[in-house]
């Protein structure tokens, strides 16, 4: 069973913006804070991005605060990443999940969307 499905990457000019998207498992994860995640490299840690938690209330990694917004859709089992202003440093996979993240062994991660910023 798919639990988690990622879209809305692609290639982006350092200064735009794209919206990704999260379908995520209503049976699974509707009671967790979501969160969006990123790989910058095979190899490298995937790192924390923005969460969200039930009551809308939102937190940001430092160097995506005040560009990118995550939010919601509890109705229809959605989460979104709004990125405004992309820079190329924001080059990675995106993935989403539940906040906080599972540990190895404790979940699973869909495949992810690739953000690509041009410089």
């Amino acid at each position: 069973q798919v639990q988690l499905v990622e879209s809305g990457g692609g290639l982006v000019q350092s200064g735009g913006s794209l919206r990704l998207s999260c379908a995520y498992s209503r049976r699974i994860f509707s009671a967790w804070d979501m969160g969006w995640y990123r790989q910058g490299a095979p190899g490298m840690r995937r790192e924390f991005v923005a969460r969200i938690d039930l009551t809308g209330r939102a937190n940001y990694e430092n160097s995506v605060r005040g560009r990118f917004t995550i939010s919601r859709d509890t109705a229809n089992n959605m989460v979104y990443l709004q990125m405004n202003n992309v820079k190329p440093e924001d080059t990675a996979v995106y993935y989403c999940n539940r906040y906080p993240a599972p540990l190895p062994g404790e979940g699973s991660w869909g495949a992810g969307t690739q953000v690509t910023v041009s410089s």
